[in-house]
């Protein structure tokens, strides 16, 4: 069984929508192959990823988001904040992929109790594959968020384990 799932969303074919599927690559480049980590290039999301979804005890997605911020800045959002954030219209084009999906694991009473959003704020939807240069600076930030986050749920397993 997948402890954690890194689900990577975007159309790398409209330049900072593919964040997630960039920032996902990255992310598996940087951290190899491990057992208890799978990480997926979702591209724009569909129902058959729920049973990855429901198999793993972690969730993390990373996607561009439409927050109002800077162009390139990568927010970070768990739990309950993150299935606000994915219900509400008009910040993400896959934001109702992911807000059905989410629900379809709650329905099924196999929603991960840790999930968290990783969004990039993008410059730019339009043809081309490559992102612009303030969300391709980010993607090794979004990186580091998803690194930050894997730490800071293992040490969490640890002292569970230990009290």
């Amino acid at each position: 069984m997948v402890n954690t799932l890194v689900l990577g969303v975007g159309n790398p074919l409209l330049k900072d929508d593919g964040a997630g599927v960039h920032a996902a690559a990255q992310l598996k480049a940087a951290m190899g192959e491990r057992e208890s980590l799978q990480v997926l290039d979702a591209g724009t999301l569909g129902f058959a990823l729920l049973p990855e979804v429901q198999r793993c005890g972690a969730l993390i997605i990373i996607d561009a988001a439409r927050e109002d911020l800077a162009p390139g800045t990568v927010t970070v959002r768990e739990g309950a904040a993150m299935d606000g954030f994915v219900r509400r219209r008009g910040r993400s084009v896959h934001e109702v992929g992911v807000a059905d999906l989410l629900d379809m694991a709650r329905l099924s009473g196999r929603l991960p109790a840790r999930r968290a959003l990783i969004a990039i704020e993008p410059a730019e939807i339009d043809w081309g594959t490559d992102c612009t240069p303030a969300v391709a600076s980010a993607l090794p930030v979004a990186v580091a968020r998803v690194s930050d986050l894997l730490a800071r749920w293992l040490s969490a397993d640890e002292v569970q384990h230990v009290a």
